[in-house]
């Protein structure tokens, strides 16, 4: 059984539609991309996955039960946990609180909330900056306390959503061996990325959304030689023009 199944998801906006008809699926134990270009409407398929959108049509199951419409909240407690790709720490607070923040979902002490911070700090590589404040990382290190602050609440499916934007060659290296390793731990992840040597060495299958619509699924192998998919990135023409050789921009 998968522990996500999205069927259908469809969200207007005013006269826009951002999502159209979605629908995806996700195994224990996978990682999964979710990509498409700037605009594509991946954002928005996570916003109503983890209930901070209502889609206008569509359902989402989570562990063989819909969890549509549900609160984010609830659907944090069910085990399912989104990251932001604007990061947003308590800037006063130090690293380990801001952590602490997301394991309160599960610890109501502030002592084991703390002990539980600690952990996950040092699971994603920075237990050495717990007591520092958290407006003092550099975006890296943000990018990391988002991931953290989402994996304290102790998920078994965590959505990522673009955790390795704007980091540099090394920093993006050391966040992929820090998601294989919560995958090693047993959650299951799903992750938008733009970042595309990283869904080709993480991904068990990708999505390929465009314009609010799937357009492709497969492994990262399929998906990149997908002439939609060279279509949707590179414009129309581009997987003609590829194939004779010619270049996306002939």
């Amino acid at each position: 059984m998968s522990v996500l199944d999205v069927r259908g998801l469809s969200i207007s906006f005013g006269g826009l539609q951002a999502v159209a008809q979605a629908s995806l699926r996700v195994e224990s134990g996978e990682i999964v991309s979710l990509i498409g270009p700037n605009g594509a409407g991946k954002t928005t398929l996570f916003a109503m996955v983890s209930g901070f959108l209502s889609p206008d049509e569509g359902q989402v199951h989570f562990d063989g039960e819909e969890i549509t419409g549900c609160q984010p909240h609830d659907v944090c407690r069910r085990g399912l946990v989104r990251t932001f790709q604007v990061v947003q720490p308590f800037a006063n607070l130090s690293v380990a609180e801001n952590i602490a923040v997301g394991a309160h979902t599960r610890h109501r002490r502030r002592s084991v909330a703390l002990e539980k911070a600690r952990e996950v700090a040092s699971r994603v590589g920075m237990a050495e900056m717990s007591d520092r404040p958290a407006g003092a990382l550099t975006v890296a290190g943000r990018k990391r306390l988002e991931l953290a602050r989402a994996l304290a609440t102790e998920p078994r499916l965590l959505l990522l959503d673009e955790v390795m934007a704007g980091l540099n060659a090394t920093e993006i290296d050391e966040v992929v061996d820090v998601v294989r390793g919560i995958r090693a731990d047993g959650v299951t992840i799903l992750l938008i990325e733009h970042v595309m040597r990283a869904v080709m060495s993480l991904s068990d299958r990708a999505y390929v959304l465009n314009q609010g619509r799937m357009i492709a699924e497969g492994t990262p192998a399929e998906i990149a030689e997908d002439s939609q998919v060279i279509e949707a990135y590179l414009g129309h023409g581009a997987a003609e023009r590829l194939r004779a050789g010619g270049g996306a921009d002939a």
